[in-house]
This record gives C-alpha cells, structure tokens and sequence, in this order.
C-alpha cells in the first residue's frame, strides 16, 4: 500500500433512539444554537419537533437558519454566517442530508472569517489557522457520508461552479445517526442517495494502485452491502437492518477509511458537480447518468480492477468470456442496476439542454486520479453520449 496519514475527528453516537439519549449532552456548553435544516421535510416527520423539544427543554435559545437547497449556494452560506454572527451562535446544529451538512460546514468558517471564504477556500485550496464556529449533525438522509469529514460541496451561481474542499478542521464535532430517521425519504431520493454512496465507492475503487490492498477488500463488501441492501429498502423502506447499513455504508465511503493508499478519480463527480452548477439536477441521478458510460471509456486502461468489479461485486462468472468481455459485463451489470432503481439514463430525462453541454464539458475539472486523463474533448464525447 502507498503511505498516508489517517484522522478523523467526529464521535458519532448511532442507532435507534440516540438524538433522545445524547443531544441535550453534548450541546452543554452552547447556549444559543443555529438550527439549520432544508425544506421542511424535518417538520412533516417529527424530527423538528423532537430536537427543538430536547434544545428548549435545555434551555437553549433556537435561531432558525431553513431552506438549505439541495445544491447549497455560496449566498446561502453567507446568509447562514451573517445569521450565527447576528445572533451570536455558540454552535451549529444542522439536521437533514448532505446538503445541509455541507452547507453548515462552509457557515461555520464563513462566522469567523473576515475574508471571502469562496475566494480563500473553495476557489482554491486554503489554511485554516483559526476556530471554526463548531459543529454538531443529525442525519436524516443516508448519501453523501458529510457527517464524517470535512468537506463541503458549494456552488458559486455567479461564476457557475460547483467545488468541494475537504478541510479536517470543518469535521463535525459529533454525529447522531438513528436510521429510523430515514424511513420518510422518498424512494425516489433514497434511490439516488444510495447511488452517491455507490459512486464515492467506485471512484475510489477505480484508481491505483490495482496491486492487492486491504482499501479495495474493503470497498468490495461495501459495495455489495450498498447493493443488497439497497434492494430490500427499495422493497421494504421501513427495514431497519437494510436501513442502518446504508447508513453506515455511506459514513464509510466518505470518512476517508478507504481512500488510504489511493489515488482517487471522482471524475466522474467533476463532470456531474457542473451539470448541476448549469442545470441544478439531482446529484445521485446525474452520476447514476454518467458513470456506465464513463466507465466504458476507461475500463481498458484499469482492466484488472473491472475485473475484479464483475467477479468480486457482481458475482459473475468468467465461463470463457476475455477480460475485456468481462469487464463491460460489469459496467452492464452496474448500467441495469441503476434502470432497476428507476433512477435516469440519460441526460435528456434530467431536462439538460443539449446545447449546453460544450459549455458545460469546457468548465469540468481534470481528476488527475484516473485511469485514462480526461480531455474536456472526450469529457463532450461522454455528455453527447449520455444524452439520449
């Protein structure tokens, strides 16, 4: 394996029950806490009801930052930071899925930085050499993994950019994950959700080095824990086993474990993170759009590991099929995967103007983790390909 150096700051407190148990505890210390959240989903479940009741019958004074869109803007976050300085937060308290944790993370630099964080941190990479205004999650959406790490996914609807940094000092303090949260997501988000687990697996997954490392053993199971499990949610969503390992699942993808010794692509999520900044699409569904084709424009240069994916992930037999037939039975398989979940296929279905996509493949980044280096040429060729 290649070097590295692991941390990971975030307690997290998980299972049925564990907000009730834990939140009046480890928000002793802040006596007024910016509760921020997304659409309101959170008041409709109840979940709004039992944090605020915990925080009053603390005697904490609540400020209510709401409205986290699903691609958190940099106005957002400004409008979050000038809320927690306004009202003199003490702690951040976001409830909900990535978006909001995401979201969260930027404001609580943003509270105690003079300059502009966009510019500082996100335009380009920065140092954070002071406190960040700290930061405490409660999940209710198993799909991105924010709740433990410190990156955060933005987007600049100015410049038309959509980046993520992941800085360890924005790591949440804590985090409080009770999947029966989760049993109110709509199939559809569960759906997509799931597939952003998937995703940052196989990103992962898909780089060097391909020689035998307990990173890709351990992305193997979760791939296939994502897999099955996602299909007895799909079937039960009220399932609390097939519930609690998506969590966990997701909380594993991203909590840098299985990046250790590995180089990392995410190209596919560089070309998905600018559909979105250009068209505001789902992220779960965009990727679920662009990965089958990606993949069969790069399997050839890391055929061994998509060998692996087909035999190892998806179980299928060689019965004398080359390795490269191999390989693209294992993007087949991946392909009737996301049309068994009634996730998209093509871009056409996410309303993606088809006269955007040069525009949109120029403004993609170039993962310099990848199989086969991305040219925004070919990065067109993909989106053509995925149009319809």
């Amino acid at each position: 394996m290649n070097n590295f150096i692991f941390q990971n700051a975030t307690k997290v407190y998980f299972g049925k029950g564990c907000v009730k148990e834990y939140l009046a505890c480890l928000t002793k210390n802040a006596n007024t806490i910016l509760l921020a959240y997304g659409g309101g989903s959170i008041k409709r479940n109840g979940v709004y009801d039992e944090i605020t009741g915990i925080l009053k019958e603390a005697g904490k004074t609540i400020v209510e930052f709401s409205g986290i869109m699903s691609n958190p803007t940099y106005a957002k976050v400004q409008e979050g930071a000038k809320l927690a300085r306004e009202n003199h937060a003490d702690m951040i308290l976001a409830v909900g899925g990535g978006s909001a944790m995401d979201c969260c993370k930027a404001v609580s630099l943003a509270t105690r930085y003079d300059g502009d964080i966009w510019d500082d941190f996100w335009a380009q990479p920065g140092v954070i050499d002071f406190e960040p205004l700290p930061l405490g999650v409660v999940v209710t959406v198993a799909g991105t993994g924010s709740e433990c790490n410190g990156g955060a996914v933005i987007t600049n609807e100015e410049k038309k950019v959509k980046t993520g940094r992941d800085y360890p000092a924005l790591n949440p303090r804590f985090a409080l994950m009770d999947p029966a949260y989760t049993f109110s997501v709509p199939k559809k988000q569960m759906a997509s959700g799931s597939f952003d687990i998937l995703s940052h697996i196989m990103e992962t997954y898909f780089s060097e080095p391909n020689e035998d490392n307990v990173s890709d053993d351990i992305m193997e199971a979760l791939m296939e824990s994502v897999i099955r499990n996602l299909r007895i949610a799909m079937e039960n969503p009220e399932d609390y086993t097939a519930r609690s390992n998506l969590m966990w699942d997701s909380t594993m993808a991203e909590n840098r474990l299985i990046k250790m010794g590995k180089k990392c692509d995410f190209e596919c999520h560089n070309m998905e993170h600018q559909l979105g900044a250009y068209t505001n699409c789902n992220h779960g569904c965009g990727l679920a759009v662009i990965h089958p084709v990606y993949y069969r424009h790069v399997y050839k240069e890391g055929l061994p590991k998509f060998v692996r994916f087909a035999e190892n992930v998806w179980g299928i037999a060689r019965d004398g099929k080359t390795d490269e037939e191999l390989a693209l039975t294992g993007i087949d398989a991946l392909a009737d995967f996301i049309k068994a979940l009634g996730l998209p296929t093509t871009l056409k279905e996410l309303g993606v103007d088809k006269a955007q996509l040069k525009e949109i493949a120029d403004s993609c980044g170039i993962s310099q983790g990848s199989y086969k280096p991305m040219t925004h040429e070919e990065i067109l060729e993909i989106f053509q390909e995925c149009y319809e």
